[in-house]
């Protein structure tokens, strides 16, 4: 990996210079929690683009993981989802990296949960019920989930996830809740199930 990107930009670079750009962007949410930045455009130069044509979708994956991950640790919030694309930029010598950050709202009511068996759950305008019942949206081989365990209903512009009154509770990025707004990268726990939700 240190050969292959020798003497041009490295990816972790490209990470650090997102990090950075969402702790600039940073901004007051309407609730007051702080917002940044979710939509990153990031400038290489025409050689270091090239250096990284074929791994290029892991690569935009890496970095969207990382800055959900970063704002997770910061305590952020994003109004989107989180969406890098790399681009050539003008004039750039190799091993220079630029970052273009902006706040995006999402384009519609879509989300998609990510199972911890690799499947994906499209949301959209239905109710989505989880637990142990066969009969649940989505259904879960786990003594430690309820029959009926939480709910995700569509709102406006995004999902809100209820617990429906479980016996031992929903989480959201580590913290009990009754009802929560969801948000790009939050981490769902019912019983001892983790699932991620990516807007979109």
């Amino acid at each position: 990996m240190g050969r292959l990107f020798s003497g041009g930009v490295r990816p972790i670079e490209i990470s650090r210079k997102i990090g950075h750009a969402m702790g600039d962007s940073r901004s007051v949410g309407v609730k007051g929690q702080p917002v940044v930045a979710n939509h990153f455009t990031v400038l290489l130069s025409a050689t270091d683009l090239q250096r990284f044509a074929d791994i290029h979708d892991t690569l935009v994956r890496d970095l969207s993981d990382a800055a959900r991950e970063t704002a997770r640790d910061e305590g952020w919030s994003f109004m989107g989802p989180v969406h890098v694309e790399i681009v050539e930029g003008q004039n750039l010598r190799s091993g220079i990296v630029r970052v273009e950050a902006r706040m995006k709202e999402a384009d519609g009511t879509t989300g998609i949960l990510l199972l911890p068996n690799g499947q994906q759950v499209v949301l959209g305008e239905y109710l989505v019920t989880m637990g142990r019942l066969p009969e649940c949206t989505i259904s879960f081989d786990d003594p430690n989930i309820s029959r009926v365990h939480a709910e995700i209903r569509p709102d406006g512009g995004g999902f809100i996830i209820s617990d429906a009154g479980s016996t031992n509770g929903t989480k959201v990025n580590g913290a009990g809740i009754s009802s929560h707004r969801l948000a790009d990268g939050d981490r769902i726990t019912i019983g001892a199930t983790v699932v991620e939700f990516r807007a979109g």
